[in-house]
């Protein structure tokens, strides 16, 4: 067994070992408005949710490469506090991608994208109409390790595009969402069509 000893590890491997084994990871495209109403997209695999009472996020963010500087979704989340994250299925999977460009400060990823933009509920940075799932937030609690920030959102308005959910009952219906993961390296995905159920026992 090869072993690591990651408090002395160099960051690069850190990524290498963490992000390649720690798969399929669930896709956050978060957007976000900068204090002059800008709006940034951006794609984060550092992501979950961690909670559901209340509902709450967890999204990874970290510098802009090689840099000290807080990425836009950082800096704009902090500023005011408000972000949507999206989730991503095959269908807008390349444009997902276009957002993971390294723009400029102020640069529309929405818009580079192709993306629709939507006016959200309770928040004021927009939903994309493109993603079959929603979720407007508030940035309850920020904590800082070394280069990472966790930003522990709390979810106040939940979006489900019609067909996924069943009305009755709020289960996902089979078949209905296969949302992307992320694997290892800088491009590789999973697609979630290979699905199966295991009970848990009594």
């Amino acid at each position: 067994m090869l072993s690591f000893d990651l408090r002395t590890s160099a960051p690069t491997l850190n990524y290498k070992i963490m992000t390649g084994l720690i798969t399929p990871r669930p896709i956050a495209l978060v957007t976000s408005l900068d204090v002059d109403g800008r709006v940034n997209a951006a794609p984060f695999s550092y992501f979950n949710a961690f909670g559901t009472d209340p509902a709450i996020v967890v999204l990874g963010v970290g510098n802009r490469p090689g840099t000290k500087v807080a990425k836009d979704t950082a800096a704009n989340i902090a500023a005011t506090h408000e972000f949507v994250v999206h989730l991503v299925d095959e269908a807008i999977a390349q444009q997902m991608n276009v957002c993971s460009t390294e723009f400029p400060h102020g640069v529309n990823e929405i818009e580079q994208a192709g993306f629709t933009p939507l006016a959200s509920v309770v928040v004021k940075p927009p939903r994309i109409a493109e993603s079959a799932v929603h979720f407007e937030c508030v940035e309850d609690q920020r904590l800082v390790i070394g280069n990472n920030r966790l930003i522990i959102g709390r979810v106040l308005m939940a979006h489900v595009r019609e067909g996924i959910m069943d009305p009755a009952n709020q289960h996902v219906i089979d078949g209905a969402f296969y949302p992307l993961g992320r694997m290892h390296g800088r491009g590789w995905y999973t697609r979630t069509e290979d699905q199966f159920e295991m009970n848990r026992p009594v």
